[in-house]
């Protein structure tokens, strides 16, 4: 019996669709959650993110509270995306200059946990407070406000964590410069160290004759 076309492709399309793999449960919350608040949805390495832009971040967050059960406040911190570098080798690759706000939060009972992101501009990087959400956020926001510069909006008490009140700059800025590394240069991208048995210019193998002692 010869098929119609499209009788013959039907068990081959339903082959295709069976070998395709079924999402993580973690990765179709993120999925979920985006299409909610209509941010991107990013799953590598078993870690879910979900990018937002700033004027939707405390929405976003607060969605993720109340719609989704992501009630414990795990993390807040920051990224200085930048070109330049007061110290150390330039970046090998451009990248957009910016700061990125991420915040993870959890729910207690199937362990989720979701990273949300956004970006902030390097001028003057400024968000609303999270406090009013995750009250847990209110030292992850000074820390955040104390080495990255970012002004979080409507914080209580938006007060420096660790640096005394007269301290000038932002310690987690790729532009802050770090005096111990002015006397010692950073090691370069990788601090390797020789494998046993492993000479290099100073320190040469054990299995290479001396050249300090005419008798090895």
């Amino acid at each position: 019996m010869t098929l119609n076309p499209s009788e013959a492709e039907a068990p081959e399309e339903a082959a295709a669709e069976e070998e395709t793999p079924a999402l993580p449960p973690l990765a179709e919350l993120a999925n979920a959650i985006a299409n909610s608040v209509g941010g991107q949805a990013e799953f590598n390495f078993e870690t879910a993110k979900v990018r937002v832009d700033p004027t939707t971040w405390v929405t976003s967050l607060t969605a993720a509270r109340d719609e989704f059960g992501l009630r414990f406040f795990s993390w807040l911190s920051a990224i200085d995306w930048s070109n330049e570098v007061a110290q150390g080798e330039k970046l090998s690759t451009e990248v957009e200059e910016r700061y990125e706000l991420m915040a993870a939060v959890g729910d207690l009972d199937e362990g989720n946990l979701v990273i949300f992101s956004t970006n902030l501009g390097k001028d003057q990087p400024r968000i609303p407070s999270l406090v009013d959400v995750y009250a847990g956020a209110n030292w992850h926001e000074r820390e955040a406000a104390e080495m990255f510069g970012i002004d979080f909006e409507g914080h209580p008490q938006l007060k420096k964590l660790y640096l005394p009140e007269g301290f000038v700059g932002h310690p987690l800025r790729k532009s802050f410069p770090l005096l111990s590394r002015e006397v010692k240069p950073w090691p370069g991208k990788v601090d390797v160290e020789g494998m046993p048995g492993q000479g290099d210019d100073d320190e040469p193998s054990p299995d290479e004759p001396s050249t300090e002692n005419p008798e090895a």
